[in-house]
């Protein structure tokens, strides 16, 4: 019995088991010769995207739903170590150490958000990296309105103005309600730092339309219970900080004795394999991957599905002395929700806006609720086609 196990069922994990059961599938492999494995810390495959969203409810997949009619072994525990030399990983199920053998190895564990040791954030700060995280939010956010009026019990402090904090304060403004007092701050001089000349007056609009107030150039300096102090001196009453700053690569990419970009992410060749290993491959925000000619992968679903995809099935081929097929995506768009106000759609790594308002917000809603979720109706078939090593057409654009 040969194995491959997959380390992690985030967007790019989940679609790299359902493409190591395809290619399987695809070659006449039956179960009795390779054994797919996915390791997870839970039961469930989370919709990260749509953390900041107020309805929790289906942001999560069960993962026995997918992996059971593909016939992918999940194994419910937490990663601790990988040991090259051996081919073993080791982890932590239900509180005892296993190790877990592996012929071929796909790396998938994500990123983590960035905690610097800002006083007070950790005990007050709020978070919506993670399901446990966004459940924690929306229980203190449904108790506001039980607490005695006060100068910033209405009040949001977003920190990071990036993709994430953009949409978690856009979103705010409707979870607060009436009276709601939403700022977003970040050490960058403008929102959106990344998002160009095209798309960031747009962003700028809606936040002012949705009346988002904006700090920009500073940092925080200490978060307290009432609040947050910035680096300008200035004190912001706030019941509620959200921290939004900074992403990087699973600490265990630290295992692989090769050179990691600034994030922390693993250098792999076009078909997703570990620039320097034989065994093993990378997929999804842990990996960095040439997508065409000049651009790199992102931390996004975008590009961690079809890494999924890719790395999955080539896991299998290069098990099986088959050919691995190289990825490649020949286009970019970015999708950003901007609360009531609606959505900016972009196109092209240099962003040019395409659509904005409320077409660009049902584009934005038929991603977040359809495009990245696996098939639900448990047909095998359906799902393992749904996994093939191909690059999907541009999400529909709404005029």
């Amino acid at each position: 019995m040969q194995r491959i196990l997959i380390l992690g069922a985030g967007f790019a994990g989940l679609w790299a088991a359902a493409g190591a059961a395809r290619a399987l599938d695809a070659f006449g492999i039956g179960p009795g010769r390779v054994k797919i494995t996915l390791i997870n810390r839970d039961a469930w495959h989370g919709i990260r995207v749509r953390n900041y969203e107020a309805d929790l409810d289906a942001i999560r997949v069960p993962l026995a739903a997918v992996l059971g009619p593909i016939g992918v072994h999940l194994v419910e525990g937490e990663v601790t170590d990988i040991d090259l030399a051996q081919h073993t990983v080791r982890c932590l199920v239900a509180g005892k150490g296993v190790a877990l053998r592996y012929d071929r190895l796909v790396f998938a564990l994500g990123s983590t958000l960035v905690r610097p040791a800002i006083p007070g954030l950790a005990e007050h700060g709020f978070d919506i990296d993670t399901f446990a995280g966004a459940r924690r939010l929306a229980g203190h956010l449904a108790g506001l309105a039980d607490r005695p009026a006060s100068p910033g019990r209405d009040t949001v402090l977003v920190v990071g103005a990036g993709l994430t904090g953009i949409e978690a304060a856009t979103e705010m403004v409707g979870r607060i309600g009436p009276g709601a007092r939403v700022i977003l701050a970040d050490h960058a001089p403008q929102v959106g730092s990344d998002m160009g000349d095209s798309a960031r007056p747009v962003i700028e609009t809606a936040l002012a339309a949705l009346g988002v107030e904006t700090r920009m150039g500073v940092s925080v300096a200490a978060v307290e219970a009432g609040g947050a102090v910035l680096s300008t001196g200035e004190v912001i009453p706030a019941a509620t900080v959200i921290w939004c700053a900074g992403m990087r690569a699973s600490p265990l990419t630290a295992r692989f004795p090769v050179e990691r970009d600034r994030l922390g992410r693993l250098p792999v060749d076009p078909t997703l394999k570990i620039i320097g290993c034989d065994a093993e491959f990378a997929v999804g925000d842990s990996a960095r991957a040439m997508v065409d000619d000049g651009h790199a992968s992102v931390m996004s679903c975008q590009h961690s599905r079809p890494m999924g995809r890719f790395g999955g099935h080539n896991a299998v081929a290069d098990l099986l002395g088959r050919p691995l097929l190289p990825l490649r995506i020949e286009w970019y768009t970015t999708i950003l929700d901007l609360g009531a106000w609606g959505a900016v759609y972009t196109e092209g790594w240099d962003r040019q806006v395409v659509a904005q308002g409320t077409a660009a917000k049902q584009t934005k809603q038929i991603i977040n609720r359809q495009r990245i979720y696996p098939p639900a109706n448990g047909d095998r078939r359906a799902i393992l086609d749904a996994a093939a090593p191909v690059i999907q057409a541009p999400p529909q654009r709404f005029r």
